[in-house]
């Protein structure tokens, strides 16, 4: 299957019977005028009548759980998951994206690509195979109006794309694959020449060429597969190809990054961890800590 035939058959997605309807409400909003600030909160500012107030909002709270934000549209607060400002900001210091083409793998609703808009890059994809998270885009992309091209691709699929990218991003992803050497030479493969990839991923601390393997879950997370030391991690780019990694920092997740706002479904950080020691996590692993590379064909 061609990636035509394959986002045919993926678009097909956007009418599952939890998607559709939203996917109707979404249809339904008006045109409306509006200025964006394109900020730690990605807030659209527009004069909104109380009865179109009431159906945006409606419309944002029917699509929920919203992960990575946050996001304000009048006085409308849409209180993510994860306040992504913190992430953005960590790493916005080490990249420059004016008039490249840069793609956002694992793009979840576009949180990061609406930053990006503000550096004028000459094109943003992103690649997310949730039908959920493309309409959470589509929704905030109605008051941006972006030219942001969003695929229902994922990171299996950047090697065989149709374009090359200076710069991309793959943010909270490698520890979800079952392969990271292969999810990295894939990545390798989607860069232009000289091109650099960001990356974060669980870690667990300690010199020796090592990771991690849950037996089932971490975190309460099933699909976690491998959490590398930095050596380790290091080692994988380089037999994926990559040419020199740089150590751009090392973080632990905190409450103040990821906690249970009224805008998610289910449980969030404080639940994963042991209530008695949250240096652990509830399976009695180390809490989650989070590296941030560079790696530079």
């Amino acid at each position: 299957m061609n990636l035509q035939q394959l986002r045919s058959e993926r678009r097909k997605w956007l009418s599952w019977k939890n998607i559709a309807p939203l996917r109707a409400m979404l249809d339904a909003l008006p045109e409306i005028p509006s200025r964006c600030r394109l900020e730690d909160r990605i807030t659209i500012e527009a004069d909104l009548t109380p009865g179109l107030r009431e159906e945006i909002f409606e419309t944002a709270w029917a699509m929920r759980p919203w992960r990575k934000g946050p996001f304000q549209i009048g006085d409308i607060f849409i209180d993510s998951e994860w306040n992504s400002a913190l992430k953005y900001n960590l790493l916005a210091p080490h990249f420059d994206l004016n008039g490249k083409r840069v793609a956002d793998i694992g793009c979840n609703n576009g949180y990061y690509m609406f930053r990006m808009l503000a550096q004028k890059p000459a094109k943003i994809v992103g690649f997310d195979p949730s039908p959920l998270f493309m309409t959470q885009f589509d929704f905030i992309n109605h008051f941006i109006q972006s030219d942001i091209v969003y695929e229902l691709l994922g990171v299996e699929h950047v090697a065989f794309y149709e374009e090359k990218f200076d710069t991309i991003f793959c943010l909270g992803v490698l520890y979800h694959r079952s392969d990271p050497v292969a999810t990295l030479k894939s990545l390798k493969k989607g860069l232009n020449p000289g091109g650099e990839l960001f990356l974060d991923t669980f870690m667990i601390d300690g010199e020796e060429e090592i990771a991690l393997t849950p037996r089932k879950t971490y975190s309460k997370i099933p699909n976690i597969y491998f959490i590398p030391t930095l050596s380790a991690l290091t080692n994988w780019c380089m037999r994926a190809g990559f040419k020199r990694v740089d150590l751009l920092a090392v973080t632990t997740t905190t409450p103040h990054e990821q906690r249970q706002t009224e805008w998610i479904i289910g449980e969030s950080l404080e639940n994963f961890l042991d209530p008695d020691d949250p240096s652990r996590t509830i399976e009695g692993y180390p809490a989650p800590k989070r590296l941030y590379i560079r790696a530079v064909l």
